[in-house]
């Protein structure tokens, strides 16, 4: 069975994120990636492949050829397989635990390692303000490398989550107090911001604890770290020292 036209635009259509709501459908591609979703509780919509026999268990499965999946796939080079899932029904919040809130981040390679390093990490809870970049775009969920399947994400008016949490608060700043000298609780939200303009006053001025990463080169000229990089060593701190 061939990819059918309408199949083709559907698709493609979910490279836009309107699209993506409105069909409740998001793309995975890949061998390993694709079987991660088949692998939780995500729900297959439908599976397209150039060999059906990897996938001889499966329903909803469509064989298709190369240059058909090469058609239908984002990648530079198609991977053998390509799946639509159903975008789940927003989780309830979690009220305990350390959780990672995202102020505007706007690159899909950043929240994508993000994702990763909460997985990593056991952080089960990702809170995104609603102007973050989709979870469900491409590249994101490609750059998760299947984390997405195992991470909660909640987008919501951050300003409000971070009000109506009784969690203590920390932010990420340049000129908050050394990570390496904090104490840390076990129960915690912690806040990262955008990549060109950290995280909004609006936001900061809700938090009383600010954490930074020390700067040891010798001239310590470096402006920042990328999002992802301070995200990671500030979970480890977290992890580290609760």
């Amino acid at each position: 069975m061939s990819l059918s036209k309408n199949q083709l635009k559907t698709i493609t259509s979910l490279n836009q994120k309107k699209y993506r709501t409105a069909n409740h459908l998001f793309v995975a591609e890949g061998t390993k990636i694709v079987a991660e979703f088949l692998n939780s509780n995500f729900e297959l919509e439908q599976l397209f492949c150039v060999d059906k026999a990897i996938y001889k268990n499966l329903e909803k499965v469509t064989e298709i050829s190369e240059t058909e999946l090469k058609k239908i796939s984002t990648l530079v080079s198609p991977n053998n397989v390509l799946a639509l899932f159903k975008i789940p029904s927003t989780t309830p919040s979690i009220k305990s635990g350390l959780i990672v809130a995202l102020d505007e981040i706007n690159d899909p390679g950043n929240l994508g390692a993000i994702i990763r390093l909460c997985d990593w990490f056991g952080v089960d809870q990702l809170i995104c303000s609603t102007n973050t970049v989709d979870c469900y775009n491409q590249k994101v969920v490609q750059s998760s490398m299947g984390s997405l399947a195992r991470v909660s994400i909640i987008y919501t008016d951050l300003k409000d989550y971070i009000q109506n949490s009784k969690l203590p608060k920390y932010a990420a700043a340049m000129d908050g107090e050394n990570v390496y000298k904090s104490k840390l609780p076990e129960n915690a939200i912690l806040v990262m911001g955008n990549e060109a303009n950290g995280i909004r006053d609006s936001i900061l001025k809700l938090i009383n604890n600010t954490i930074s990463i020390p700067r040891f080169g010798a001239l310590k000229l470096t402006e920042s770290l990328n999002v992802a990089t301070a995200t990671s060593i500030l979970l480890s701190e977290f992890k580290r020292l609760t």
